[in-house]
């Protein structure tokens, strides 16, 4: 009876160790997977925020070739307008010129 006891009691302590296994097997399992979500989830956040940094970049390249385009145009009109100025003023000025050298040989 005594023998029968111990194996029983033997029995019980292994089938419970082979429960506990079990629960630490699929707790390990579980946290896995929870791991390997996590790491796809921060791939697909980084992997986004790289393509919404690019874009910005972009953006920026973008926003300053129009405005150094923008500062050219404005600087050649500018030059124009005082060239055009300064063709006018020397002009002027060889035309009074030529009006007085004019009026002195009269």
């Amino acid at each position: 009876m005594k023998a029968m006891l111990i194996t029983v009691v033997a029995a019980a302590l292994a089938v419970g160790t082979a429960v506990g296994a079990q629960d630490l097997t699929k707790d390990t399992k579980k946290a896995a997977d929870k791991t390997a979500d996590v790491t796809k989830d921060t791939s697909k956040d980084v992997a986004h925020g790289t393509k919404k940094a690019a874009v910005k970049t972009g953006d920026v390249t973008k926003d300053t070739s129009k405005d150094v385009a923008h500062g050219t145009t404005k600087a050649a009109t500018t030059t124009g307008k005082a060239v055009g100025t300064a063709g006018k003023d020397t002009g002027k000025a060889v035309k009074t010129g030529a009006d007085k050298t004019a009026d002195a040989v009269k």
